[in-house]
């Protein structure tokens, strides 16, 4: 496969720079899996799609402030953007800066924090942060919401709540799992009331999920690795919905890719550690049924997993469509129920 295949012609302006009013007011384009049939609803019409005993599986990771600005000893200036935290002082992080930054440099981020790199480790550097506070706490403190490179616009007020979803816990990612950016507590609560099951995965989203696809053939491009965790209840909960009857619904490709992952063995089991599974056309699914995920960008690993589970043209074709009806993309964006 070549990377040009999953490509497609995107306006700039139907990318969406800020969230709706509400979560759940964005729109949501059906696809039926295996006929690429489409149409056109609203993400609320979600609780009449979803059936008794179907389960939702959500990724409850929390997005940290990961976001820092800074400048070198020389006076110039430094974005660093924290992939993972190592430690209670340590953390990899991407740094961009006008010439890559030595062994020993160091960062002034605040009035009382600097960070000291320790060394590189292939895209990221290894820092050390001055404060005696943990790496999280500081980050609340200085820190600030990493948007897409796609939003081009500083962070507001308003990100610290909704680039983050209603159901957040588990801190460590440094992007949102957007798909489930749509939910708010009233629709979940109709979807219980409906008979739907929820279980729960932790993907901490890294900031490779931003990294473009370089190698034009696609089995030569190294896939990011990003930590997760399927528990034992999700595991239980999955084999309960296959009992009854019930589809297993992911909700995002982050939830894809954990319970993919848990099962790349065999059967589901609980899983807890890094993953480096890439999901190209041709792979054979083994938990997931259906999916509700927003629109990606041309030629990303994500949209090459959704080409995967639903087929390369039926896909595009659905993008197409989506971008002559005026649909909205990427994290901001409208969503997608493919069946």
């Amino acid at each position: 496969m070549r990377r040009s295949d999953f490509s497609y012609d995107l306006p700039e302006e139907l990318i969406a720079q800020y969230p709706l009013p509400e979560r759940t007011a964005s729109r949501l384009l059906c696809m039926a899996r295996d006929s690429g049939v489409l149409a056109d609803r609203r993400f609320p019409d979600l609780a009449g799609l979803l059936q008794a005993g179907d389960l939702l599986v959500f990724n409850d990771t929390r997005v940290l402030p990961a976001r820092l600005l800074g400048r070198k000893a020389s006076g110039g200036r430094v974005e660093l953007l924290v992939e993972r935290v190592l430690d209670a002082h340590t953390a990899l992080a991407q740094v961009r800066a006008n010439r890559p930054l030595r062994e020993g440099a160091t960062i002034k981020l605040a009035d009382d924090v600097s960070a000291r790199v320790l060394d590189r480790e292939g895209m990221f550097y290894r820092l050390r942060f001055s404060s005696p506070q943990p790496v999280p706490e500081l980050l609340q403190r200085i820190g600030r919401v990493p948007l897409p490179p796609y939003i081009e616009r500083a962070d507001e007020e308003l990100d610290r709540q909704r680039y983050q979803t209603v159901f957040a816990r588990r801190s460590g990612a440094v992007a949102a799992p957007t798909a489930g950016l749509h939910f708010d507590e009233p629709l979940l609560g109709r979807l219980r009331e409906r008979g739907v099951s929820f279980a729960w995965v932790t993907l901490h989203v890294g900031a490779g999920t931003f990294q473009p696809v370089r190698e034009e053939i696609v089995e030569r491009h190294r896939m990011h690795r990003e930590y997760l965790e399927v528990p034992a209840a999700t595991c239980a909960a999955v084999q309960a919905a296959r009992a009854r009857g019930g589809r297993v619904v992911a909700v995002g490709t982050t939830v894809v890719r954990s319970l993919e992952s848990a099962a790349r063995h065999g059967a589901l089991r609980p899983f807890a550690g890094e993953t480096d599974l890439f999901i190209t056309p041709g792979y054979a699914f083994r938990v997931v049924d259906a999916l509700i995920t927003n629109f990606h960008m041309p030629e990303s690993t994500l949209l090459m997993l959704v080409s995967a589970f639903a087929g390369r043209e039926r896909v595009l074709a659905a993008y197409r469509h989506a971008v002559e009806r005026r649909y909205r993309f990427f994290s901001y964006g409208d969503a997608m129920f493919i069946y």
